[in-house]
Formats: structure tokens, C-alpha cells, sequence
């Protein structure tokens, strides 16, 4: 599978982009904290899919709780395959890349992010903020997630959340949360779409030649190997150096300085 930390980076890049994008009166962050919590929920999201194995860094992130998630997951996404595969599809025996991956899923998690963040505000928030920016740190963070053990990674998991609380009003998170969220799965779905093994982001809704889990993938020649020197030396650079720039771009008063020191030497 693709690695956690380029799943992480990715979700961040989009989260980063789409800050800028979104409108404040659709739930667009308006302030440099706001955006950075928008892109770290994405980047947190972005691992959210693979909970479907007890092989990958979600499962490993909240210690027993996250791999007993994992195990019940796997088996959902199993049972969902089996009942919904159509007379072509092969047998499976794990759960892997199916329910998970699809754009139901990320709909789905979307949906109900923001349906839980309106009904109940505040604790719905802050449990969001803190699956997601805990996922975030063990994808963005690893090494020093390996070193110091998921206990860590929960207590500062719970201490971000706490923190980024104070620039995540509900009135903002109930609108942006939950398409942030979305935004991640829908990332992730992208990164597994463009390796050898594809993703069937739109199964079980189109039946063709009695399948319906056809994987989405690139030609042969084009999909990387997951965890792959390519993925090792050329995506995950690309998409680190491009979340720092973004990153620093969303710094109020760094766009118009830049724009200010390129008109001085025109």
C-alpha cells in the first residue's frame, strides 16, 4: 500500500488548497490557524480509508482501540463486498481496498461528520480534531510516532485538539469539518488509484460485464509501486515541498510581501 506519510502529505496539499478555495460562507477558514487545522484534518483524513487492515499506520496509531477498529472494519468492508460483489468479482478473504476505498465511503464520512458536528457541537467537534490531527501526526510525524509509542500519539492528539479548539468555532467547523474529512478519503482514494493494484473508487454502482469492483488504475507503464523508490524519492519529496510551501503561504501577510519584493525588482 501507499506509504501513511505520503497519504498524510497528500491530504495536506489538497486540505492547503482548498482552504483558499472554499468561500467563508460555505464554512472557508478565514483566518492562518483555521486553514492550517482545515489541512491538518485533511492530511489526518487522508489515512482514514486504510482502517480497513490491521497492516497500516491508522490501525497502529491509538495503540489496542485503533487495531480492534481496524479488525471490525475489515470484516464490515469484507461483508459489504460479499453482499454487494457481482457474479465475476473474485472470492476475498480480507477486507482490504473495498468498502473503504470507494466514494460512498468518503460521501458517507462526510455526511456524517458534519451531521454529528451540527447535532452536537462541541464534543463532535473535538473528537473529529483529534482522530484526525492524532492521524496526521502518526502519518506526518512517524518516526517520532515509532519511537515514542500511540500513548504519545494520543496524548498529543488530545492536547492538539484541545488547542486548535480555540480557532475551530462551531459555527465554522459545522460547515468545513466534515468536507474536510471527505476531502482526505477522497485523497487517499486518488494515491492507491494511481499503483499498480488501482482502487474501486466507484464500486458497487457500476456494473459492467457482471463486475462490480472493477479497480480504478493508470496503464501498466504510468502506476507507481506502492512504497516504491519512486513513491520513496520523487512523490513524497514533491508533495512535502509542496505542503511547506503552501503552508507558508497561507501566513497572513506573506502573499502581498512576496508580491511587494517581486514589484521591486521588475
Amino acid at each position: 500500500m501507499v506509504m501513511g506519510a505520503t497519504h498524510a502529505v497528500s491530504g495536506a496539499v489538497a486540505g492547503l488548497l482548498a482552504a483558499q478555495a472554499l468561500p467563508p460562507d460555505w464554512g472557508g477558514p478565514t483566518s492562518t490557524a483555521e486553514v492550517l487545522t482545515f489541512a491538518g484534518v485533511c492530511a489526518g483524513a487522508a489515512l482514514l480509508p486504510d482502517l480497513d487492515t490491521n497492516q497500516s499506520t491508522v490501525a497502529r496509531s491509538f495503540g489496542p482501540l485503533s487495531a480492534v477498529l481496524a479488525r471490525g472494519v475489515a470484516r464490515v468492508s469484507l461483508g459489504y463486498y460479499g453482499i454487494t460483489r457481482g457474479r465475476k468479482d473474485p472470492r476475498r478473504h480480507g477486507g482490504h481496498r473495498t468498502l473503504t476505498h470507494t466514494a460512498l465511503f468518503a460521501i458517507a464520512v462526510s455526511v456524517g461528520v458534519s451531521a454529528a458536528v451540527i447535532r452536537f457541537g462541541r464534543p463532535a467537534i473535538i473528537a473529529t480534531l483529534f482522530l484526525t490531527l492524532g492521524l496526521a501526526l502518526r502519518g506526518l510525524a512517524g518516526d517520532w510516532a515509532a519511537k515514542h509509542g500511540w500513548i504519545a500519539v494520543t496524548t498529543v492528539a488530545a492536547a492538539l485538539a484541545a488547542v486548535t479548539w480555540q480557532f475551530y468555532p462551531d459555527e465554522v467547523g459545522s460547515r468545513a469539518l466534515g468536507a474536510a474529512v471527505g476531502l482526505g478519503c477522497l485523497m487517499h482514494c486518488l494515491g492507491d488509484a494511481i499503483t499498480r493494484e488501482g482502487v474501486p473508487f466507484l464500486a458497487p454502482l457500476t456494473p459492467w460485464r457482471g463486475r462490480r469492483w472493477q479497480e480504478w488504475r493508470l496503464p501498466s507503464w504510468l502506476a507507481i509501486r506502492a512504497g516504491g523508490r519512486f513513491e520513496r524519492v520523487v512523490l513524497g519529496p514533491a508533495l512535502t515541498i509542496a505542503a511547506v510551501a503552501l503552508a507558508v503561504w497561507t501566513v497572513d501577510g506573506v502573499p502581498a510581501a512576496v508580491v511587494g519584493a517581486i514589484d521591486q525588482y521588475r
